[in-house]
């Protein structure tokens, strides 16, 4: 979900990357068809169109779009960066009073500033390049959501990194996500160098080795207990492609997914 390189410091894509670390703070509204979302807690959360919510920075969270009938999903996703927020707290002396820990996902009742603003930015779009016209429209968001939802100020007003907390029980509880190992240590409150080292000392095994054995046992228990489709196990435990996922199952176990999954059905 993370932003692309834009010459606004907040600004809208029409679509969410595919990337399950969550950079920077969003704001999304679904136009058409759905999107479920799952969070590192465990959650589950369905978007329907006209939904909108809030994505907290430095959250793990992957998702799943559908299509309506005879339609393409659409959506609507402004992402708010730190520098932008900072200048904006400056600005109107905004700050965060305390730490608000909340989901990764925070569902946001309908609003008519929601929808008002949602379609005066359309308006704009590949029509106005004013870039002052368009960095009022950023404030103007930021200003809805502190009336809308007060709380969410001491989320987009904290700029604190992630504090060093046990690797152990991170991990075993988020190998599921397909982030890079430098984001693993970036959450766990380390240097890429020292969450490599400690990884090693915690596990007795490199990070990159224990996160493939661990998602393919996973991947396993999930096909010959619960009875999952190889197709659909492979996102879940945190494969980008499924041919990959394949060759390192039957690697691994001497079978290829789908051949375990033949064995179970016969």
């Amino acid at each position: 979900m993370e932003a692309s390189n834009n010459k606004y410091p907040c600004h809208i894509n029409p679509t969410i990357s595919g990337e399950q670390f969550i950079a920077e703070h969003i704001f999304i509204f679904i136009k058409a068809g759905t999107m479920t979302i799952f969070d590192e807690a465990g959650n589950e959360h369905h978007l329907q169109p006209g939904d909108y919510c809030f994505a907290r920075r430095n959250s793990l969270a992957r998702y799943l779009k559908k299509s309506p009938e005879n339609g393409r999903f659409e959506s609507v996703a402004l992402f708010f960066s730190q520098d932008f927020l900072r200048s904006f707290g400056r600005e109107y002396r905004v700050s965060a009073d305390c730490v608000l820990n909340k989901n990764a996902i925070i569902k946001l009742d309908p609003h008519p500033l929601f929808a008002n603003y949602v379609q005066s930015r359309n308006a704009y779009k590949g029509v106005v390049e004013n870039e002052d016209i368009m960095a009022l429209k950023n404030k103007e968001i930021i200003l809805i959501l502190l009336k809308t939802n007060p709380e969410l100020r001491n989320l987009l007003f904290d700029f604190t990194d992630p504090d060093k907390i046990d690797l152990a029980t991170f991990m075993t509880r988020n190998f599921r996500f397909n982030v890079s190992l430098q984001r693993f240590g970036y959450l766990t409150g380390r240097s890429l160098t020292s969450f490599k080292r400690d990884f090693e000392k915690t596990f007795h095994m490199a990070p990159g080795r224990w996160l493939l054995e661990k998602r393919l046992n996973e991947a396993r228990f999930l096909i010959e207990k619960n009875g999952a489709k190889p197709s659909e196990v492979y996102l879940e435990v945190g494969f980008e492609d499924l041919s990959h996922f394949s060759f390192a199952f039957k690697k691994m176990f001497g079978i290829s997914p789908n051949q375990l999954k033949s064995l179970q059905m016969a």
